[in-house]
């Protein structure tokens, strides 16, 4: 009885706390607007109010997953948490753009050690047979919160304001905060080898990954590509250098000799880049293009997360039965075809085909997370749970900032320095078919990977 309350108050924590990151996200897309135009933002300052706290998860992903691994990643679970409520404090009286995006950043790390940790804390708190179910309540709690966040934020972004936003955010961390101190006790069942470092790897992940964003962001300057080719340079690097150290921040053979994991790995980054715009584009275009209200804006939004809630519960319970990477290949099919769908949105399009189109992309994301997780986290042995869940969460985020980057350079090539607000509807409309179009694309190897990936051993 006493296994079975602290196994349930675990998958609490870690739900809820995935539940905050999401939710913030979500609810802060349906914020722009008002962002904007209470700190008199330029479209691209704006875009770095979401790229600002996905940097700051991507950075720290990695390094968090090898501290977890060497240390005790309940610690650093706990640690998260703290970072994610000071950060959400500073974020609801920031008193300008860059304290916003300052404070977003620091939120991104601290989701980053609680994202992280929270994953290999579940797989190490519960048998192998109950790995998917457990892994599939985790991330129906992340759509619950893509759910609830276009709805509920557009709701007291209307009422109240967008700063009320990083309130509950605080208030939810806190509360968090306290179960999981009083809960997750440290693991003592792993034997840890060694507690050294890779100061010299991280310098050269964490420098190359900075470039990589802020250059581009400069793009389509000269200065913009000469970055961009620095970023490569060192990322380059950091893999040779990783190869090569006695004790790495990336186990790259994860990756050589893995096949299984490098293949589910490299359909989440893809899936993550081709997927993450839908919610910065279609949360402006219901806005300004349909003139809907934030409130209205979030109801039509709340069509695709409703159907990951539902649905990624059932179908990780099925992982553990069913081979993954079927369920996961049609899931990858069907947000591809949903991203080439919403490339023909125009000033006319009815709301209740775009409540279809982002219904059939939220059944295809649920058919693909929870079994591309289980599949990675059923691909490595239990001591590298913590880098394995790094690994996995890094490629969501990389896909994230990939997203970002390709959205950054649309809106300079097409937008300028203008605000949204400024721009034309036809400009507008130009900038995200072309998001859309670039976005499906890129889904094709996606579903390749899913396909070929193989089987895991039930």
């Amino acid at each position: 009885m006493a296994d079975k309350r602290r196994n349930l108050s675990i998958l609490s924590v870690v739900a809820i706390t995935s539940f905050m990151g999401t939710f913030l996200v979500s609810a802060v897309n349906i914020a722009l607007p008002g962002i904007e135009n209470n700190l008199s933002l330029t479209a691209i300052e704006l875009s770095w109010i979401i790229t600002s706290f996905i940097l700051g998860m991507a950075l720290f992903m990695i390094p968090a997953g090898s501290w977890g691994d060497r240390t005790d990643n309940r610690k650093i679970f706990k640690l998260g948490l703290i970072l994610f409520i000071i950060a959400s404090s500073v974020c609801f009286v920031a008193p300008n753009g860059y304290w916003l995006i300052a404070a977003r950043f620091i939120q991104g790390i601290g989701a980053a050690f609680t994202g992280t940790t929270g994953q290999a804390i579940l797989v190490s708190s519960f048998p192998a047979n109950k790995r998917g179910q457990v892994l599939g309540i985790s991330v129906s709690s992340v759509y619950i919160g893509l759910a609830l966040g276009p709805a509920v934020g557009g709701i007291i972004t209307e009422q109240f304001g967008w700063r009320i936003l990083f309130s509950i955010a605080a208030v939810l961390g806190i509360f968090t905060l306290i179960v999981s101190m009083v809960f997750l006790k440290s693991d003592e069942k792993i034997i840890r080898d060694h507690k050294k470092g890779d100061p010299y790897g991280t310098l050269l992940f964490m420098s190359g990954l900075v470039t990589l964003v802020y250059g581009s962001s400069q793009i389509p300057s000269t200065r913009g590509w000469a970055i961009m080719v620095i970023s490569i340079i060192l990322l380059a690097l950091f893999w040779k250098t990783e190869s090569k150290v006695r004790f790495p921040l990336l186990d790259t053979t994860l990756f050589t000799r893995n096949r299984l994991f490098t293949y589910s790995s490299m359909a989440a980054l893809i899936n993550y880049t081709s997927t993450f715009a839908i919610g910065f584009f279609i949360s402006l275009y219901l806005q300004k293009i349909l003139n809907l209200s934030p409130r209205e804006a979030g109801a039509v939004i709340i069509a695709q997360p409703i159907m990951m809630a539902v649905f990624s519960p059932i179908v990780g319970k099925a992982s553990d039965k069913i081979q993954p990477r079927y369920l996961a290949t049609t899931g990858m099919a069907m947000c591809t075809s949903g991203l080439g769908m919403l490339a023909f949105l125009g000033t006319n399009t009815p709301i209740w085909q775009i409540v279809i189109i982002l219904i059939w992309v939220g059944l295809g994301f649920a058919l693909f997370s929870s079994p591309n997780m289980n599949t990675i986290m059923s691909s490595v042995e239990r001591r590298q749970y913590g880098q394995a869940s790094g690994l996995a969460a890094s490629m969501r985020v990389f896909g994230q900032i990939i997203s970002m980057s390709i959205i950054t350079l649309l809106i300079s090539f097409n937008l300028g320095n203008q605000s949204i607000e400024a721009v034309s509807d036809q400009l507008f409309l130009t900038a995200m078919r072309w998001g859309f179009i670039i976005f499906a694309i890129i889904g094709i190897p996606g579903i390749y990977f899913s396909h070929f990936r193989g089987n895991i051993k039930k």
